[in-house]
């Protein structure tokens, strides 16, 4: 095996399992986006659409071995916090104060794990 062999399929690993822990937000949030207000559909559907697009981010990260990817991934993670925020504003209160503090806490993690990708890939010099 050769170290690229290593490190694609290393990099394969830290992709199923970032998408795992991922998995976790969309099973605890994904009942919930249903259940927002047909008179904010717009923002339930665009959450449903962030969600499962960030899913795809962490593919493309994971199989292209580009840094630039990991780093669109962290944005598309970012995208997310804000809307979990912007449901659960007293203004809206589309989601509770409780479910945007389980969600939040299911993105950090996320997001932690993300974060050593992107720390690993960065120490070795690897661009793209």
């Amino acid at each position: 095996m050769t170290v690229e062999t290593l490190s694609d399929e290393f990099a394969s690993q830290r992709q199923l399992a970032i998408t795992e822990k991922f998995e976790g937000f969309i099973n605890y949030m994904y009942p919930i986006a249903l259940n927002i207000r047909r008179t904010h559909g717009i923002a339930r559907d665009r959450l449903i659409m962030a969600m499962f697009e960030q899913v795809s981010m962490f593919s493309q990260a994971g199989k292209s071995g580009q840094v630039s990817k990991l780093y669109l991934a962290d944005a598309g993670l970012s995208d997310l916090r804000y809307m979990v925020r912007f449901l659960a504003d007293g203004k809206r209160k589309l989601i509770s104060r409780h479910q945007a503090e389980v969600a939040s806490i299911h993105l950090a993690e996320t997001g932690k794990m993300l974060g050593a990708w992107i720390k690993t890939k960065s120490a070795k010099g690897e661009r793209g």
